[in-house]
């Protein structure tokens, strides 16, 4: 039998921010407005402020979700690498849209983006994987990502093996690499007492011009 969970229905938190987001506060153009956001919750000593939600559907529109880190960002949208046979990796090609939310909770902030996903260039997945620690590098090759496993002494046999086969340099695996999202929207949301939060979102036209609007809370 489940338990009363009617003590849920009194759990909140009043958002306190005297300063709200208007739009002179903006940036004039999301890239630059988000740099702004993620320095700050970097300066805040947020627990892995690059970490963010990513969302993506399979071909029958049945979504999925997990948390991943950004790794790169610019003009072109946002970075982050995964095993392209996982259910992330089938499902954007399948189905090549995404969200993201970066979920700054403690700072009442978050910012939500949509938009396409693609992979990037294999010479930037092969710079950024040079990076990685070699721990994390043979785990790439080990690891079927999203596929079942018998136990977890087939993972660590597995990781053994792949460590035993590259003794030196790790190559990134040709299914591995990175998936850019470019952004159709970038949301910027501010928390503010009695649940009437500020919603200010970047919206790319058909034209390909940004516009700012102002969503309802």
């Amino acid at each position: 039998m489940i338990e009363d969970t009617s003590w849920l229905s009194g759990m909140r938190r009043e958002y306190t921010q005297v300063k709200g987001l208007t739009e002179e506060d903006l940036a004039a153009d999301w890239v630059t407005q988000f740099a702004r956001w993620l320095a700050d919750a970097v300066a805040a000593e947020l627990p892995e402020p690059n970490a963010m939600v990513v969302g993506t559907a399979d071909s029958e529109g049945r979504p999925s979700a997990r948390t991943v880190l950004l790794k790169g960002y610019d003009e072109r949208g946002l970075v982050f690498y995964t095993n392209y046979e996982s259910r992330k990796g089938n499902e954007s090609r399948v189905n090549p849209y995404a969200s993201l939310v970066f979920p700054w909770f403690p700072m009442h902030r978050q910012v939500v983006v949509a938009g396409s996903v693609a992979p990037v260039d294999r010479a930037e997945t092969e710079a950024y994987f040079a990076t990685r620690p070699r721990d994390a590098q043979l785990g790439a090759w080990a690891s079927p990502q999203s596929r079942v496993v018998a136990d977890r002494a087939a993972l660590d046999e597995s990781l053994r093996a792949t460590g035993e086969r590259f003794p030196d340099e790790v190559p990134p695996p040709p299914h591995w690499g990175g998936l850019r999202v470019t952004p159709h929207t970038v949301e910027f949301w501010q928390g503010r007492t009695g649940r009437l939060h500020d919603r200010l979102r970047y919206r790319r036209t058909d034209e390909g011009v940004w516009m700012i609007e102002r969503l309802a809370p």
